[in-house]
């Protein structure tokens, strides 16, 4: 009994060091390799990158301060030990968790000073039940700790439906661009691992916990790696490849291209109307992949902020008008191969019609179109 009691020990603790090593080697690789190895085609956000080093940083040391309470013979130096493994996580890794949550949004830079504020008073709550030596007053903190968490949720609710109006706004395509499911997914694994946080302390919940622990890692470098970075992306410059009769805009150039003079500073909805027909309509520069709305705008003669707005008007969105474009451009190809008796790939025809993923297409076209893409095209040959 007492050898399989040392073996288990044993195997927890290479299990303990596994995950603060796979902790410091995600944050090594993140500050250190520039170029993304699960998506190579990606730019991830610099400042995202940083902030995930920084928890998984935290995540490393929380492992380590941790280490004195397998050496503590009685309960009074295991309580002192827990108490300044605590203070040390809510003054490292809980605000960097949190913190990360807010810099994936990237519609705007979000004040951080918040993060300090509400996590202070849990520092000076366990510090005073460290140096007076009571916790009576525990309980208060577990319960100010779960409102903080609600409260957190209740904004990153928000947020993430904000972020993600703005993002139909600006972007016609939102590959590598939302992010709702990360933080539901995140939410979930930080909420299982509080309700074990909560739990006793048995072997079942310590290894669990360490399981959670490189899950989160994994998941965080999954997502770090595939979220693209928009800062790049508001003055971004048109390469070329069919423009109308002869090539589209491709993104490098269009900082560059300039409209004719008489084209600028449109002043009514007719005008910016018959803008967008001249020069994204006509020209098919919705076959663009991720051409932005700062873009369109700027090739129009206008600016952002007048260009969304006008959509709004419209009853519409940036997103929804350039996807709308590329449904009929499938449409079209659709009759033309029927019409010359070639077969017909819905995949290579979403292709095609400036769809970079097949799964976006289809829920583009059932949105579009109300009914999905082979009812649609079954109805077109019954």
């Amino acid at each position: 009994m007492y050898e399989q009691q040392i073996q288990n020990s044993l195997f927890y603790t290479m299990f303990y060091g596994a995950a603060a090593m796979l902790a410091l080697t995600a944050c090594c690789y993140l500050l250190f390799r520039r170029a993304n190895a699960i998506a190579p085609d990606v730019t991830s956000p610099v400042r995202l990158r940083r902030w995930t080093a920084a928890f998984f940083a935290s995540m490393t040391l929380s492992h380590l301060w941790y280490l004195p309470v397998a050496f503590c013979t009685s309960s009074e130096e295991i309580l002192q030990s827990y108490l300044v493994g605590a203070i040390l996580d809510f003054m490292t890794l809980i605000p960097c968790a949190m913190v990360l949550l807010l810099v994936m949004l990237q519609d705007r830079r979000r004040p951080l000073w918040p993060v300090g504020v509400m996590v202070a008073p849990v520092i000076i709550g366990l510090a005073a039940c460290l140096v007076y030596n009571n916790i009576d007053f525990l309980p208060l903190f577990y319960g100010y700790h779960l409102l903080m968490a609600v409260g957190l949720l209740i904004y990153m609710v928000r947020a993430t439906r904000q972020y993600g109006h703005w993002l139909r706004d600006n972007y016609a395509d939102l590959e590598h661009k939302e992010v709702w499911q990360s933080l539901a997914v995140l939410a979930i694994i930080l909420l299982v691992f509080g309700l074990y946080a909560f739990s006793t302390k048995s072997m079942t919940y310590k290894y669990l916990s360490q399981l959670n622990c490189i899950i989160l890692i994994c998941y965080l470098l999954w997502r770090v790696e595939t979220l693209s970075d928009l800062s790049l992306r508001n003055g971004e410059e048109i390469g070329g490849v069919e423009f109308g009769g002869g090539r589209i805009p491709q993104a490098q150039e269009l900082s560059s291209f300039n409209p004719p003079p008489s084209t600028l500073h449109p002043k009514t909805t007719s005008d910016l109307h018959q803008k967008l027909k001249l020069y994204c309509e006509e020209p098919r520069l919705y076959l663009q992949y991720d051409i932005s709305v700062a873009q369109l705008a700027k090739l129009v003669g206008t600016n952002r902020v007048y260009l969304s707005k006008y959509f709004a008007t419209q009853g519409t969105t940036y997103n929804a008008y350039i996807n709308n474009l590329r449904i009929q451009h499938f449409i079209q190809l659709y009759h033309q191969a029927v019409a010359a008796s070639q077969p017909v790939i819905a995949k290579q025809l979403a292709y095609q019609s400036g769809f970079r993923s097949y799964s976006t297409f289809s829920a583009v076209f059932k949105q579009t179109m109300g009914t999905t893409v082979t009812a649609w095209m079954n109805g077109m040959t019954g």
